[in-house]
C-alpha cells in the first residue's frame, strides 16, 4: 500500500435511555466531522457500557489456543525495505506468516527480453523472503500490482493487456517460492485493495481471478509443494464481493482457500460486525465450509494517526487480539516498520520506528510479545467480558492465565475488574497480576473454596495478565526459574 490511504469505514448510532444523545451525535459529528464518528460514537455511549465481569472455568479446556495475532504485514513503504535487521525481535512475536506486497512493481521481476518474450528476475524479492524464513515464518504474497511489462499502458493498478501472460506470470510466481525454492505453505493472494488501487470493478477483478487461478492450478500440477490461494483483499469486508467472488468460484471450479479483508476501524464492533457477517454468508454455501478467514491488514487507522505510538494504540491492539481468537485464522498486524514519509515521520503504522529513529519498538510490539507470553498452549472458557475490558483464558499445566485489555477511545475509562477463577483443586494459591508497563502484583491465597476470586485495577489503554497457580508448583516454578512464579514476561521498558 502507498503511504496514505482513506479507510473505508461506517458507523451508525445506537439506541440509548438517554433521549439526548441523538441531538448529541448529530450536533457533535457535524462540528468534528464525519471521519471522527467511530470516537463519537463511544464518547457519547460511553456511560451505558457493562463493565467486565470475568469468570473462568480453569477445568472447561475448549482445545488449542489459536494465535491470530501471529501474523504481520509490511506494506508499500519503500522498494528496498529490508526485515533483515529486526530479525531477532520479529522473531521473539513467532510470527507465522508474514504478508508483503508490491511484489511486481517493487522487486521488478517480470520483463521482456530483446524479442519481447516475458522474462523473469527474483534477485530483488529473494532477500526478503529469505529474511521472512529467518524469522521462523510463512512468506504470505500479496500477488500485485500488474506488472508493467504486461500492464495496460504500463500502469501497475490497470488490467493486464494479455491474460494468458498474466496467468503465467502467476503460475512462475508460484512456481519459482513453492517449488524452485521448495517453500511449503506459502500463501497467494489476488491483488491488493482491489476496490482501492486500481478501482476495479468486481466483474474485473472476478475475470483477474480466474486467470490467477488457473495459473495457481498449473503451479500445482507442476510439481509445487502444497500452498494456499485465494483474495480478495479489499479495504474493508463488502458482501457483495465476497457473495458473488464465492458464485464464482463455484460455478467455475476454481480455486478458494482463504477469503481476505481489510479492516481499519477504533470501533471493536466494526470487527466483530464482520467475524458475524461473514459466517452468515458462508453459511448459505456449505461447500466452502473449510475455507479460511483472513484480516490481511488490520489497525485503529488507516490514515498516519498519534494513537500508533502510543499506550492506546497497545490496547487496541491487544483487544483486537483477543477478539478474533475463535472467529478468524489469520490476522495481520500492519505494518512492521515505518516509512519514510515526506514530511511525516510519527503515527505512522510500523511496530517498529524507521531506521532513522533508531528502529525502536514501539508499544503494539511489546503488547503483541506480552498478550502471546501470557497465553498457554489450552484455550479454557471464559464468560463475562465487557464493553470496554476483553478477556482470553488460557491453561499451561496447572496455571490458568486471564489476559485482558481495558481499551477505550477517549482514553478515559478505569476499571476494577473482578476475575473469578472456577473448579479449583487444592487449597492453596498464588495469583500473580501482571501489567503490560511492567507494574505487578502478588497475592498468596489460602481458601477451602473450589473457586477464587480477585480484582484487577485496570486504567485506561491497559493489558493485564492475571495467573493462578497451585502455590506447591508456584513454588517449584520459583526455584527452578530463580525468580518468582510467571514473572518472566517481556514487558514495555
Amino acid at each position: 500500500m502507498p503511504t496514505t490511504k482513506k479507510s473505508y469505514r461506517h458507523s451508525y448510532v445506537r439506541k440509548t435511555v438517554f433521549t439526548l444523545v441523538p441531538i448529541l451525535f448529530i450536533a457533535v459529528s457535524i462540528v468534528l466531522g464525519v471521519t471522527n464518528l467511530d470516537t463519537i460514537r463511544q464518547l457519547l455511549i460511553g456511560a451505558a457500557g457493562e463493565p467486565a465481569n470475568i469468570i473462568v472455568d480453569t477445568q472447561a479446556i475448549l482445545g488449542p489456543m489459536p494465535r491470530p495475532w501471529r501474523n504481520l504485514a509490511q506494506g508499500g513503504e519503500s522498494n528496498n525495505w529490508r526485515l533483515q535487521p529486526l530479525i531477532s525481535q520479529v522473531k521473539a512475536l513467532k510470527p507465522e506468516y508474514i504478508r508483503i506486497d508490491h511484489v511486481y512493481d517493487f522487486y521488478e521481476i517480470v520483463s521482456r527480453d530483446g524479442s519481447g518474450r516475458l522474462q523473469y528476475n527474483w534477485t530483488k524479492i529473494d532477500p526478503v523472503v529469505s529474511d521472512i524464513l529467518a524469522t521462523g515464518a510463512k512468506p504470505y504474497i500479496a500477488l500485485s500490482y500488474m506488472p508493467s511489462a504486461i500492464a495496460v499502458n504500463g500502469d501497475i493498478v490497470s488490467k493486464s493487456n494479455n491474460w494468458g501472460e498474466y496467468q503465467q506470470v502467476i503460475q512462475r510466481t508460484i512456481e519459482h517460492f513453492s517449488k524452485e525454492r521448495g517453500i511449503e505453505d506459502v500463501n497467494y493472494e489476488v491483488w491488493n485493495e482491489p476496490d482501492l488501487f486500481g478501482k476495479w470493478s468486481i466483474g474485473n477483478y472476478l475475470m483477474m481471478y480466474s486467470f490467477a487461478s488457473r495459473g495457481a492450478q498449473q503451479a500445482a500440477a507442476n510439481g509445487s509443494k502444497a500452498f494456499k490461494f485465494g483474495g480478495p483483499a479489499t479495504t474493508a469486508l463488502y458482501r457483495n464481493w465476497i457473495k458473488q467472488l464465492l458464485g464464482y468460484v463455484a460455478r467455475n471450479n476454481l480455486r478458494l482457500d482463504f477469503i481476505s479483508w481489510h479492516r481499519y476501524a477504533r470501533n471493536i464492533d466494526s470487527y466483530r460486525n464482520d467475524f458475524s457477517d461473514i459466517k452468515n454468508w458462508l453459511s448459505a454455501s456449505p461447500q466452502f465450509s473449510n475455507v479460511e478467514l483472513h484480516i490481511t491488514e488490520w489497525g485503529h487507522n488507516s490514515d498516519i494517526d498519534p494513537g500508533y505510538d502510543t499506550s492506546y494504540g497497545a490496547a487496541f491492539t491487544a483487544a483486537v487480539a483477543i477478539e478474533m481468537v475463535g472467529n478468524i485464522q489469520r490476522g495481520f498486524v500492519f505494518e512492521i516498520q515505518d516509512g519514510k514519509g515526506p514530511s511525516e515521520y510519527w503515527g505512522r503504522w510500523g511496530l517498529f520506528t524507521h531506521a532513522d529513529y533508531g528502529a525502536k519498538a514501539k508499544p503494539r510490539y511489546y503488547a503483541l510479545k506480552f498478550i502471546d507470553s501470557n497465553t498457554g498452549p489450552e484455550r479454557v472458557s471464559i464468560l463475562g467480558k465487557g464493553s470496554w475490558v476483553k478477556g482470553i483464558a488460557s491453561r499451561n499445566g496447572d496455571s490458568t492465565t486471564v489476559v485482558l485489555a481495558n481499551y477505550d477511545p477517549a482514553g478515559q475509562h478505569a476499571e476494577n475488574v473482578p476475575v473469578t477463577f472456577k473448579s479449583l483443586a487444592g487449597a492453596n494459591f498464588v495469583i500473580q497480576q501482571l501489567f503490560l508497563n511492567g507494574r505487578s502484583l502478588r497475592q498468596e491465597i489460602a481458601t477451602t473454596a473450589a473457586e477464587i476470586q480477585t480484582f484487577v485495577n485496570m486504567p485506561p489503554n491497559s493489558v493485564a495478565a492475571v495467573t493462578v497457580t497451585p502455590a506447591q508448583t508456584a513454588t517449584q516454578s520459583a526455584v527452578e526459574n530463580g525468580t518468582t512464579a510467571n514473572s518472566a514476561i517481556t514487558s514495555q521498558p
